[in-house]
């Protein structure tokens, strides 16, 4: 039920005009979002902690398998964060 908010959630996040506006933790959390709904496992102890690895399947992100739409989403993600100097 808390991923399919989250994909809610980021189809609304999409397609607000004011993208832009979203704070940094919003933008990295949508992100990070797209990445637990594809099985990654995070390394962070940030990550760890907000999504947990339990169900992950690839270690290396190169090899989570995102659709062209996920892709999109998270390079305008990453575009965002810059434009918003957000913390790497």
């Amino acid at each position: 039920m808390k991923i399919a908010a989250a994909a809610c959630f980021g189809f609304v996040l999409f397609a607000t005009p004011a993208f832009a506006r979203f704070p940094c933790d919003e933008l990295w959390g949508e992100r990070n979002a797209i990445y637990k709904d594809a099985g990654y496992c995070f390394k962070t102890a940030k990550a760890i902690k907000a999504f947990g690895n339990a169900g992950c399947q690839y270690d290396d992100i190169a090899d989570v398998p995102l659709s062209a739409r996920q892709r999109a989403d998270v390079a305008d993600i990453q575009r965002q964060e810059r434009e918003n100097a957000c913390p790497r």
